[in-house]
């Protein structure tokens, strides 16, 4: 057999404006001084030790990294992220694919969230034009400046679009120096521009909700934001623009910026709060590498972190602070505890709904 791959530069794209949309910034977004959601009795507890934490932490010049899943943004958390970052409470966050679209989309149009069911049925499953477009062109312009994947996001947004080289200009920096790092990055962008009738100079895209974007109160305090992705798990696949390598590049910044914020946790918190893969995934190998890079020239390996994961799935009834179970128990399954429980530091399950969870921490801090 011979299989032929598909031609994606056939798939119709629709405006966005046209999707049904589940979710609205005004509908969604929590005013950090409003009353929060109480939180379990357990998990109250489990909040006022992790605000003692990442208090002594701040203290102590160490880090407090939020990892987080695309519901938290959807839930409403991004002003109370906003504030615990302004006053530096977290240091750096981070976050998967999804919740790097759903903030664009929110920035952009006040709307996010699609039926998956419904649209997968008819084709048009995040085959949306503006998202998967902006999304690829804040990446390319991004990696001009060997920016990844959350901080072109968070820049595009707050500065409502970016500046383009002229293709001319792409051409001649290719020929001219076509060993240097950024050739791939201009050779990528040139195609793109070619291809979709993009000119050079000024790609404005106004965003009028910045205040539900999460990236781009990163990007405003000067936090750093980075973005895990993997390669067809988000619906800016589904685009004839869709580019892997623009995608990869971008993510492997991210993935060395966020270790050097794991360089920074001794004595520091990792707040892992509904993710239950990207998370623990990205932070086993980022941690590995900080250890690898610090052994080898004579430093001790990353040690007295303390990890918070968050998640509304039970904790498969044990106590994770004894470390993991025997593979017979169905426990040892669970991927977001049992990878953070290996990690060397004080690993706390948390079963809290996220937003509860962030907007009780942030109280008890503030």
């Amino acid at each position: 057999m011979n299989p032929k791959s598909l031609d994606w530069s056939q798939l119709k794209v629709y405006p966005l404006e046209q999707r049904r949309s589940l979710t609205r910034v005004e509908d969604i977004l929590v005013d950090p001084a409003a009353e929060p959601k109480p939180a379990p009795p357990g998990a109250a507890e489990a909040i006022a030790a992790c605000a003692k934490q990442v208090r002594a932490a701040r203290d102590r010049g160490a880090g407090v990294i939020l990892m987080y899943g695309a519901h938290l943004l959807r839930n409403g958390a991004a002003l109370i992220l906003d504030h615990m970052m302004e006053r530096r409470w977290l240091t750096h966050v981070a976050t998967n694919g999804a919740g790097t679209i759903h903030d664009w989309e929110y920035a952009w149009l006040g709307r996010s969230t699609e039926s998956v069911e419904e649209n997968v049925a008819t084709g048009t499953f995040g085959a949306w034009d503006e998202t998967g477009r902006n999304l690829h062109v804040a990446m390319m312009a991004g990696a001009l400046r060997h920016e990844g994947y959350g901080g072109s996001i968070g820049r595009f947004i707050k500065e409502d679009g970016a500046d383009l080289p002229a293709p001319d200009e792409l051409r001649a920096e290719i020929a001219r120096q076509p060993d240097h790092p950024l050739t791939a990055a201009r050779a990528d962008l040139l195609e793109t521009m070619l291809r979709f009738g993009i000119p050079g100079g000024r790609f404005p895209v106004n965003h009028g909700w910045k205040q539900a974007s999460i990236l781009a109160s990163a990007f405003r305090h000067g936090v750093p934001a980075t973005a895990h992705p993997g390669i067809g798990y988000d619906i800016i696949a589904n685009h004839p623009i869709f580019n892997g390598a623009v995608v990869g590049r971008a993510a492997g910044l991210d993935f060395r910026l966020f270790g050097a914020s794991v360089e920074t946790l001794d004595g520091g918190v990792v707040l892992s709060v509904g993710s239950a893969i990207m998370a623990p995934q990205v932070f086993e190998k980022s941690l590995s590498c900080v250890n690898n890079l610090r052994l080898s020239t004579g430093r001790p390996i990353v040690k007295d972190l303390t990890i918070y994961v968050v998640d509304l799935q039970d904790s498969g009834n044990w106590d994770w602070t004894k470390g993991e179970p025997p593979k017979t128990n169905p426990a040892y399954y669970l991927r977001f505890c049992k990878s953070f429980s290996r990690m060397g530091g004080s690993m706390h399950y948390v079963q809290c709904d996220n937003l509860a969870f962030i907007h009780n921490l942030w109280r008890a801090l503030a």
